[in-house]
């Protein structure tokens, strides 16, 4: 595991920290939300793992986390930016030690924003692909929200915590990455009563089809024609609805998976 220094603001006290995982791409998803964020007051520490965006069609973006990193610190973050293989068990508790280190306090929002996403169906999915996405969306999913309940329960001061996990309802021809999403949303919920308690709230968000640079044209078209609003998801419409459950307002919202895709069809 690496990280990036970046010239960022000194730790401000006054300021919570958010931990953002799958924070890769300037144009992700992740990233939206890491801006957003920063922009209502704060600071963030990210990850990324440059390895799997290689062996995607997309391909790596150089510089991406370095740049981003520079953004958040530019609107007043502090920020720390974190390369881990989250198919490692041990890269949590890595995460953890040097976002606080680093940021000078506790995590008090997790968003679980990663994903391993390779298409295969039933008949063509690998026992290695299957395990590599359960191990990456579901295990590592839980072992983060382990380690943060266990830091956010010993950490003085700390006053109300904030979980949101990002989930798909993909499954036909995306058998791993949908099974392992489904087991996420299960892992999530389930903080959601068992750290009530430490006054820590946690939600499931699926934004359903967001074009981050994967989406064919054909692809592109058929998803707007079935959007009552008539166009697609964008990464700030994500981060928005974050954003609002990371805040004092959005409270209330517990144990939910909340859908935010524009009333897209199944």
């Amino acid at each position: 595991m690496t990280s990036i220094e970046q010239p960022s603001p000194a730790p401000d006290q006054t300021r919570p920290i958010a931990l953002i995982t799958g924070v890769g791409r300037s144009i992700g998803i992740g990233a939206g939300i890491a801006r957003r964020l920063a922009a209502s007051g704060w600071d963030v520490a990210f990850t990324y793992w440059t390895p799997y965006d290689r062996r995607m069609d997309w391909g790596a973006e150089p510089g991406a986390a370095a740049s981003i990193a520079a953004e958040l610190a530019e609107a007043g973050a502090g920020t720390a930016a974190i390369e881990a293989d989250l198919s490692d068990p041990d890269a949590p508790t890595r995460i953890f030690d040097e976002a606080e280190q680093r940021l000078g306090g506790p995590v008090t929002a997790l968003v679980l924003s990663h994903a391993e996403s390779v298409d295969s169906g039933l008949l063509d999915t690998t026992v290695e692909a299957f395990d590599r996405h359960f191990a990456v969306n579901s295990r590592a999913s839980w072992l983060l929200i382990r380690e943060y309940g266990l830091r956010f329960g010993s950490a003085p001061g700390t006053a109300t915590g904030r979980i949101v996990a990002l989930t798909s309802d993909h499954t036909v021809g995306n058998l791993p990455y949908g099974a392992s999403k489904g087991a996420l949303d299960r892992i999530t919920l389930a903080a959601a009563h068992e750290l009530a308690h430490l006054g820590v709230t946690a939600n499931v968000v699926n934004p359903g089809p967001v074009d981050t640079g994967w989406m064919t044209d054909d692809l592109r078209e058929a998803v707007t024609r079935g959007t009552p609003l008539g166009r697609i998801g964008t990464p700030r419409d994500t981060a928005h609805l974050v954003d609002f459950l990371c805040s004092p307002e959005g409270q209330w919202v517990n144990g939910q998976l909340l859908k935010s895709n524009g009333g897209a069809a199944a």
